[in-house]
């Protein structure tokens, strides 16, 4: 039997060997989560985007230099203002701006909103601003530009007239102009509403010239108001007269006189730009 010193010794070597058997075991690693992700079998619904594919600034072609791009995309620009304000201002006052009845008498304000806002929102895709001549119309005399007509419908050419002659919108009621006796090409931004109602993308073939001088232009209005809110100098007109009295020159404007010629002949460099002449899609060619 054994004593207890002896029990005592025992047990003190086994706990000895617990210990060092312990002090032996690895250390604890930390638990790491991987997580894997299953595609699901089922495709997912694409996204539809109405405006895809949508052209939102006017094209200008490669044709152009840097100094004829520089001044087209402000003339473009000064053209988008015109109407955009021209529209705001016919949805705020309705028929009951007298420049609304002046220009387009009787007549329902929607159409005019929707010409307007062609210029400003429309899809610009296939349209092209070139100034390259293609044509060989740029030679002639007094000619700053012109559409292609059946040539190509969808393109107009900027001749290098314009770029020495169209003044800038911030210019309106400037220079001796005024809208009643100054001519339509005298800033860059009203030509090009001009030429921009030739592209059928946004005239649609309908916005043509049915009157031209200011005199014939308010006379439109009165004996044919359908016909007023069509006229692509109506339309030029009034975008010019309110943005003067709304704008240029707030409460006052620049409304002015017609001249007794009515523009038949080129007035001088304070009040117009040259006379200048393009063709239409059927060969007729007309000159303001």
């Amino acid at each position: 039997m054994l004593s207890s010193q002896a029990r005592f010794l025992i047990a003190s070597l086994g706990l000895n060997a617990a210990l060092g058997q312990a002090s032996r075991l690895p250390p604890r690693q930390d638990v790491v989560t991987v997580t894997h992700t299953v595609a699901s079998a089922t495709p997912q619904p694409t996204v539809y985007d109405w405006a895809a594919g949508a052209t939102t600034a006017y094209p200008i072609h490669g044709s152009c230099n840097a100094t004829e791009r520089a001044l087209l995309s402000k003339g473009l620009n000064d053209a988008i203002t015109l109407a955009a304000h021209a529209k705001d201002h016919v949805l705020r006052f309705g028929n009951s701006s007298e420049f609304y009845t002046k220009y387009f008498g009787a007549s329902p304000t929607a159409e005019v909103i929707g010409w307007y806002d062609k210029i400003v929102s429309a899809d610009r895709s296939g349209t092209w601003f070139r100034c390259d001549d293609i044509d060989g119309n740029c030679v002639q005399d007094g000619w700053g530009g012109h559409w292609r007509g059946e040539n190509a419908t969808q393109e107009t050419v900027i001749c290098p007239l314009s770029y020495t002659t169209r003044m800038p919108l911030e210019g309106l009621c400037g220079y001796g102009y005024s809208v009643a006796s100054g001519a339509l090409n005298f800033y860059f931004g009203s030509d090009l509403i001009h030429r921009l109602f030739h592209l059928p993308r946004i005239g649609e073939e309908i916005v043509e010239h049915y009157a031209d001088s200011y005199g014939e232009c308010l006379d439109l209005a009165l004996n044919d108001p359908a016909l007023a809110v069509r006229n692509s100098h109506t339309l030029q007109y009034f975008a010019l007269d309110v943005y003067a009295f709304d704008i240029a020159l707030p409460g006052e404007g620049c409304t002015g006189r017609p001249t007794e010629t009515e523009n038949s002949e080129a007035p001088s460099y304070t009040t117009s730009a040259p006379t200048e002449c393009h063709t239409h899609a059927d060969g007729t060619k007309h000159c303001t």
